[in-house]
């Protein structure tokens, strides 16, 4: 007769786990802990060993459908029971000695079924008042802390063992109970040794819960006798025998089917179930969210077919279609699915046209010096030998034309920019063609190669451009100054800028060359106007740090830093004067190269040039020779206002016509040739078959996302099915127990001397070491008893194996589902030491563990008198506490 409730339990949480383990999950019950509490002898671990329907730890070597594991000795299986015992107490003796010490540290016992809960149960140390052989003065201390380790978990379930035969009043375990579960929630009176009370009396108020109520109130049990375990005699008949003593009792049989074993764990799976009841909303909402988040990617996969002819037309016209449009979305932007981490696509490309070309077409324009000195040579070059009266216009007119040349550098590099961003454009569309290999190498490979072909058209038709402004200088443009004007213009007059105190632009740089001595590199808010640069503490730009006038300022490119990631220009002064403080020169720093030009345009459009490389400087003295003429001087004045203001008309021209022009012939071809034609490119340069041929990794990705897709199903089902198929308990209405006070310790008292081996002073009770203690309960009175008795386990696990011979073969089950759980050296002999180790019940694959709780080890018990009533003081008797 094994433990029925938990055997139906099982299956249902058995199917589960194994719904969450086929998405990947572990299922995380977190079944709480049973903990028995009482005073030696009391019968505590008699009580977890029927609630488990077995015998813990069995006897023999044949079953190989349980094994066990100790946490000290991960790698050695035991699957003979008795060398676990031996175990047990081989670890006590290492841990505490052989004198009845103690220790904290729990004997961890991991039992492996495929018939058990992932439960822990915990067979704690008897409580103790008196010290012997190697135990401390505050042994009654060392052990209420140690039980109240484990019973103050909000997890724990107690179970308060009191013998019958005792004052209840004076339990120290329901004391030690209430005193963290005040409510009574938690804790279950269970009162043992029913058969053991003296003649004529019972104790059926107790069980009926009028007398010293509690919330939860008792339940009563008959344990097995020490002549019982000598005999051998199994589970199933001491159930057996209970039930009969219960129903034949004249003060119990009215309320038989409230009492014994079966009732204990009808209550304690009670308890299991509605704690899984409540844990089920958690997972299911778990479950729904994940399900919800994979319905728009399965949709396409749900109907899948790998066999149906018509997929992979339909599937190449649809991606071809999606390029095309995510495409397009890119270049002519989208507030679908917007990248706010940097700038792609069309954003990039229009920076290029309005920020970067305009920045290289100013590098290219004409230094001052330079200028004046070849407008000089071209003039006297003209005249030849002759003195001339007038200005040539022809000098105009090559200086153009020289100036115009320049301008094919920066348009073509232009080009260039915009081809480079149009393909990782291309690179970041076919993004969504992983899944096909094959077709995303040749839409590529198609597209970019239209790209390259259009780029050769572009730059023959921007050079056609140049050549068009090269072939007619258009002296009548209405911008055009004129010689009239050009002889007016006053010489020192400076390039025209914006309209004053207009902001240009703001933003965050960093003052990189300010020495360590005076606070290193700082970062402030800078403000470009038309006339000024100026720098603030923050963005509020209430704080101003200084204002720096932009006449004579300049740009130079430095080169970052060794160890900078930073991207560096410079701001100096032409006329070699101070630009901030004590520095010649401002190095502001950016985060990339793209705002590093961006801030160069800015200051481009404020008037602030780019530095020119100077060379061939000694011709300052040639320069001057010219200058000296003032017929000349005033020659190459009119040419060089002339030249300015034509090449101004002509950049204005270019920087109009490039962005049309690259528009029109590439970015708009492109996107007509994807829409239009890349899906005929696409089935005349390949098989139809080979290109719409899957990656393996998307055909697993497919497969696992359907898998887990039906997993979910799966396991919401089943926990539907597991909150239809089973009933919450409530909690029973509150009693008035304030007859109950927490237990309050008493200062230590002095050591006892010990009394000779094999005997034990008083009304000594098991005391916690490292070990396990052995099932069975002790059935005696509480009497001076001879004996001795070896370290028990205690156990942890609910749960009811079959019989050895009806096991199928065991699974093992993740570590993860294994509780830990402590377990108990109580004064037990040898052959029962183990016997009492509890089973940790894991479902799974593998089944569940053990863990075993510190107890004392004691050789000294007192022997069960019915099981050798005459037994003397050097005799070793068997009890189970």
């Amino acid at each position: 007769m094994g433990n029925r409730g938990m055997e139906e339990l099982i299956p249902l949480v058995n199917k589960l786990q194994d719904a969450f383990s086929s998405i990947g999950q572990s299922c995380h019950l977190d079944l709480p802990q049973i903990a028995v509490v009482g005073g030696q002898s009391a019968g505590k671990s008699s009580v977890l060993e029927n609630f488990v329907g077995r015998d813990f730890l069995p006897r023999g070597s044949g079953i190989v459908t349980q094994y066990a594991e100790f946490l000290h000795c991960k790698s050695k299986k035991f699957t003979d029971f008795d060398e676990v015992r031996q175990e047990i107490e081989a670890e006590t003796d290492r841990v505490t000695g052989t004198n009845k010490g103690i220790s904290p540290v729990p004997i961890n016992l991991r039992v492996y079924s495929p018939h058990v809960l992932n439960l822990t149960l915990i067979d704690l140390p008897g409580i103790t008042k008196v010290p012997v052989g190697d135990q401390p003065q505050d042994i009654e201390f060392q052990i209420r802390d140690m039980i109240l380790q484990f019973i103050s978990r909000e997890s724990s379930l107690i179970l308060a063992v009191t013998p019958a035969n005792m004052d209840l009043a004076n339990s120290d375990a329901l004391k030690m109970a209430k005193e963290v579960d005040p409510q009574g929630l938690r804790t279950i009176g269970v009162i043992t040794k029913l058969d053991l009370m003296d003649e004529g009396t019972d104790a059926r108020d107790v069980l009926e819960n009028k007398l010293l109520p509690l919330r939860r109130g008792y339940i009563g049990v008959v344990n097995r006798s020490q002549k019982d375990i000598d005999g051998k005699k199994d589970i199933r008949a001491a159930l057996a025998a209970e039930r009969k003593f219960f129903l034949s009792h004249p003060a119990y049989r009215h309320m038989a089917e409230r009492m014994g074993t079966p009732h204990l764990q009808r209550v304690l799976n009670q308890q299991l179930t509605n704690h899984i009841r409540e844990t089920l909303p958690s997972l299911r909402s778990k479950l729904q969210s994940q399900l919800l988040s994979l319905e728009k990617e399965v949709e396409e996969y749900k109907n899948f077919r790998p066999d149906d002819p018509a997929r992979k037309t339909k599937a190449l016209l649809q991606m071809v279609q999606q390029f095309g449009l995510d495409f397009e979305k890119r270049i002519e932007g989208s507030g679908d699915q917007v990248d706010t981490l940097e700038l792609s696509g069309g954003a990039r490309i229009n920076r290029i046209f309005h920020e970067r070309f305009p920045f290289e077409l100013v590098k290219m324009e004409f230094d001052e010096k330079d200028l004046r000195r070849e407008i000089s040579y071209a003039i006297k070059n003209i005249h030849g030998v002759r003195t001339g009266l007038f200005t040539p216009d022809l000098a105009f007119e090559a200086i153009v034309k020289k100036q115009v040349v320049k301008l094919k550098e920066p348009c073509l590099k232009c080009v260039d920019l915009v081809i480079q961003e149009l393909i990782n454009t291309v690179r970041q569309c076919t993004s969504k063609l992983g899944s096909y290999p094959r077709l995303r190498e040749e839409t590529e490979r198609i597209v970019t190669t239209h790209i390259r072909e259009q780029e050769g058209k572009t730059k023959d038709q921007i050079l056609l451009l140049i050549d068009i402004e090269l072939s007619y200088i258009n002296t009548n443009h209405e911008d055009f100054i004129g010689f009239a004007n050009a002889q007016q213009r006053n010489t020192q007059t400076n390039k025209k800028r914006a309209i004053p105190n207009q902001v240009i632009r703001r933003g965050w740089l960093t003052i990189n060359n300010i020495s360590i001595m005076k606070g290193g590199s700082k970062e402030y808010w800078f403000v470009l106007t038309a006339e000024s640069l100026s720098w603030y503490k923050d963005e509020e730009e209430k704080e101003k740090k200084y204002m720096l006038p932009l006449d004579n300022l300049k740009i130079r490119d430095v080169e970052k830093g060794f160890m900078s990631n930073k991207h560096v220009f410079a701001i100096f002064n032409t006329e070699q004067r101070n630009v901030y403080k004590d520095l010649r020169q401002i190095e502001l720093a950016c985060d990339s190269q793209e705002d590093v030009d961006s801030w160069k345009a800015s200051f481009l459009r404020a008037g602030v040039y780019p530095e020119k490389d100077q060379t061939e400087s000694e011709d300052g003295a040639q320069e001057n020779t010219f200058s000296m003429d003032p017929q000349l001087e005033r020659q190459v004045e009119t040419i060089r206002n002339l030249v300015d203001s034509y090449v101004a008309i002509i950049n204005k021209s270019i920087r109009d016509l490039m962005p049309k022009t690259i528009m029109h012939l590439m970015i708009n071809n492109t996107k007509d040739f994807i829409l239009s034609e890349l899906l005929a490119f696409l089935y005349s340069s390949s098989d139809q078959n080979s290109l719409m041929e899957e990656s393996a990794e998307q055909a697993q990705r497919r497969d696992e996302m359907l898998r887990m897709y039906h997993a979910l199903k799966e396991a919401l089902g089943i926990i539907g099915d597991i909150s239809t198929s089973t009933v919450s308990t409530p909690v029973p209405p509150p009693v008035d127990d304030t007859w109950l006070q927490p237990a309050t310790p008493s200062r230590p008292r002095p050591r006892s001397p010990p009394g000779p081996r094999g005997s034990r002073p008083g009304s000594h009770r098991e005391c916690p070491g490292v070990g396990a203690a052995p099932g069975g309960s002790h059935r005696g009175s509480h009497r001076n008893l001879p004996g001795s008795q070896p370290p028990a386990a205690p156990q942890e696990t609910p749960g009811s194996p079959e019989p050895p011979d009806h096991h199928p073969p065991g699974r093992a089950v993740p570590a993860g589902l294994t509780p830990e759980l402590p377990g108990i050296r109580g004064i037990r002999p040898p052959a029962a030491a183990a016997a009492a180790a509890a089973a940790a019940l894991g479902t799974g694959e593998n089944g569940g563990k053990t863990t075993l709780s510190p107890s004392q080890p004691s050789r000294n018990p007192p022997a069960d008198p019915r099981a050798d009533p005459g037994a003397d003081p050097g005799s070793r008797g068997r009890s189970r506490g």
